[in-house]
């Protein structure tokens, strides 16, 4: 296969060697355009959708639990994976309400990425709503410890302390930090 631009990657073959349902790791042949050839390791992940829900105080809501995976106790955004052709507005709006029973008002798309892109395949997509609905206790009592509304003001010193690691988290809430620099 010819890429398709000078500096491009070509993909000469990919296959399985584990996965589940929410990962698939593979191993990747790769050709460099100078000729030189590889192989590496690939995650492929289904997409993410998380939300950042913000009050009439100037408040976001976010939860505070143990990732077992760093072995921390953290504060991020609600969120998870995508069911399969699940639109991504629809998974942060049913993820938001099942972890921590509050329903956005009206969500609007604020930013789009890929955490690890030399590595990894796991679009994550990021909402915003101003305003939510308190709507019962969480569906899922195994997602957070505490569920607290935090002043945005807090959240860079909150970042810098590392309470805040999650990328996904990290990024949104300084997307909204910024957007707010912007007026």
């Amino acid at each position: 296969m010819t890429p398709e631009r000078p500096t491009q990657w070509t993909i000469l073959g990919e296959h399985e060697v584990d996965g589940t349902r929410r990962a698939k790791w593979s191993v990747a042949h790769v050709r460099l355009p100078d000729g030189v050839e590889f192989e590496q390791y690939v995650l492929r992940a289904p997409a993410s959708a998380m939300a950042l829900l913000i009050d009439a105080e100037d408040r976001v809501l976010l939860m505070y639990r143990h990732r077992w995976v760093i072995d921390r106790w953290v504060w991020e955004l609600p969120g998870g994976y995508c069911d399969p052709e699940e639109d991504p507005a629809v998974c942060a709006a049913r993820e938001v309400e099942e972890e921590t029973g509050w329903r956005p008002t009206a969500l609007k798309p604020l930013v789009a990425f890929q955490p690890w892109v030399a590595t990894a395949d796991s679009a994550q997509h990021l909402f915003v709503s101003y305003g939510a609905t308190f709507t019962g206790a969480p569906v899922d009592v195994n997602e957070a410890e505490e569920i607290a509304w935090i002043p945005l003001a807090e959240i860079p010193e909150r970042i810098a302390a590392g309470e805040i690691v999650g990328s996904a988290s990290v990024i949104g809430l300084q997307a909204v930090l910024l957007d707010r620099l912007r007026g």
